[in-house]
């Protein structure tokens, strides 16, 4: 994207927003804001270069005693099990890493310096059940209280990037501002209200939802009759989570685009929140990511292995479970090359979009 839109020093989006993994990325992007060559070559390094061990606890005994504790609530109940802090997953590795190599004082910085204009995440509060979008940014940039949403201005640490980031069973809960959050993608159903928000004027958006081409073949997966695993079903789940929303809320702003068209300005003005017309373009895999994973779990550590197809992953059920879960390097080489191959394919609109006219 750097040498696509010419080689930018700073950062071409003012505005960053994601929640999951797009918080990470969004923000090794805004820390760096100020040079954006160095700041994507850091974010591809850190990707490409990810193993099991950097993001959960592979050992034994870690695995042993998630193990034993959720049997002993399962099997037990109330006479033995307390039936908290329960996860399949200790990400503790993910926190240090992050720490390491995620300079979250120099995100607020570059907000200060003017670099960005505002950088939000979203997380899931467990207490009230709402997407909490955390942002930090330009004076101007206002909180918001919706039905199932609200932002909320802090200075954003490690501890909002991981919440964002815990997909709930698999990862542990994170404290944040007095109480405990879980991956944004749960609650967000409008993903593209953060960046409008806060001022977006265009919205890029990069989804991760596969969608066939008219005369594409049919799926490389292979046939599966069987009574879906856990694994299976956890994939949905997952699927309808962190793929659905950003294409309904996309189509919701289109038709709102569409619909704008034929409304007078002076009568758009009208409403408590004024209405306007954003331009969308939306990025999507021209692959399905599932399909990328096949070959990933025989590369696994042994234990992930082993709990992984304990829950049904296996050549035929699992993938889009594993698609979420398998940080292997091999995997994320293929991600990062064909998230580069689409925008290359895709050069001349992403080149015209700042300047494309509004109703085009």
């Amino acid at each position: 994207m750097s040498e696509l839109l010419g080689g930018p020093r700073s950062l071409p989006f003012p505005i960053l927003v994601g929640a999951s993994a797009g918080a990470i990325t969004n923000a090794f992007l805004g820390a760096r804001a100020a040079d954006f060559p160095t700041a994507v070559s850091r974010l591809v390094e850190f990707w490409q270069s990810l193993r099991p061990e950097d993001i959960f606890r592979t050992d034994a005994r870690t695995l042993a005693r998630v193990g034993l504790s959720w049997a002993a609530d399962l099997s037990f109940g109330g006479w033995i099990g307390t039936g908290r802090g329960k996860s399949l997953l200790v990400s503790d590795p993910l926190r240090d890493l992050l720490r390491e190599r995620l300079d979250m004082p120099a995100l607020g910085a570059a907000i200060g310096h003017g670099h960005l204009h505002g950088f939000a995440l979203t997380t899931t509060s467990y207490r009230t059940g709402l997407a909490v979008t955390f942002f930090d940014g330009a004076a101007s940039v206002g909180p918001w209280v919706r039905s199932t949403r609200i932002g909320v201005r802090q200075r954003l640490t490690i501890e909002h990037v991981l919440a964002s980031a815990s997909i709930p069973f698999f990862f542990p809960a994170v404290l944040v501002d007095g109480s405990y959050h879980a991956d944004g993608c749960v609650r967000l159903t409008a993903p593209l209200s953060p960046a409008i928000h806060m001022g977006a004027g265009r919205i890029l958006a990069i989804g991760v939802r596969h969608e066939p081409r008219p005369d594409e073949s049919a799926s490389a997966r292979p046939p599966h009759a069987a009574y879906p695993t856990t694994a299976d079903t956890a994939g949905l789940l997952l699927n309808a989570l962190f793929l659905e929303a950003l294409e309904s809320d996309v189509e919701r702003l289109e038709r709102i685009n569409k619909t704008l068209e034929f409304l007078p300005p002076a009568v758009a003005a009208k409403y408590a929140t004024p209405l306007r017309e954003i331009p969308i373009l939306v990025l999507r895999p021209s692959r399905d990511l599932a399909e990328l994973v096949m070959q990933t779990l025989d590369r696994l550590p042994y234990l992930i292995r082993h709990l992984f197809r304990g829950l049904g992953a296996a050549s035929k059920s699992g993938w889009d479970l594993l698609s979420y879960l398998a940080f292997e390097r091999e995997y994320t080489s293929r991600l990062l090359a064909l998230g580069a191959a689409d925008v290359r394919a895709r050069s001349g609109e992403i080149v015209d979009f700042p300047t494309r006219p509004m109703s085009a």
